[in-house]
């Protein structure tokens, strides 16, 4: 008999911001999820969704970008609908980066950050970026295949001194 705990299924990441001062320059948070093979789940990612993309089977989707912070509450979203992926991949791991247009940029130095995880109306995790503060990007979450089949949830913050495309090759590695 199977197991009947079908794990994670449909989990939206939020992330939220301050804008900067009027006649400073804006800040930009990116929300980025890796997602990694069953024969590979700590090497190069099969794919990485981020800004202005999604995965090519439609299942994480970003939802709403933004490139200064403005607006109610939490300023991007997006949705990861694991209960869909395919059973190719076995690992997806969500992270924060911060663009670096105007020099090196790090959590410390943006007001009011913070992510929230949920599956519905649970919220898996909710935390800021205060234990990463001198860091320019961060991972926030490694979600696992179990044998199974189902998915499991970790709340993984650890801190990155990388730019968007190189945070985005090497957020995956072990995570401890």
């Amino acid at each position: 008999m199977g197991s009947l705990n079908k794990g994670v299924g449909k989990v939206e990441v939020t992330l939220r911001w301050d804008p900067t001062p009027l006649g400073e320059p804006a800040h930009d948070l990116d929300i980025i999820a890796a997602t990694y093979a069953a024969e590979d789940p700590y090497g190069s990612p099969a794919y990485v969704v981020h800004f202005d993309s999604r995965s090519p089977d439609g299942t994480i989707t970003l939802n709403r970008d933004s490139r200064d912070g403005q607006g109610f509450g939490f300023d991007e979203a997006m949705t990861l609908e694991l209960d869909r992926l395919a059973p190719a991949y076995t690992r997806v791991v969500v992270g924060i980066a911060i663009q670096q247009r105007g020099g090196r940029t790090t959590f410390g130095e943006i007001v009011n950050t913070g992510f929230r995880i949920r599956e519905g109306y649970t919220v898996l995790a909710e935390n800021d970026f205060a234990d990463v503060s001198g860091s320019t990007a961060a991972t926030i979450a490694e979600f696992t295949r179990n044998a199974s089949g189902g998915w499991e949830f970790r709340q993984v913050v650890r801190g990155f001194d990388a730019d968007p495309n190189s945070f985005a090759g090497t957020m995956g590695s072990s995570l401890t």
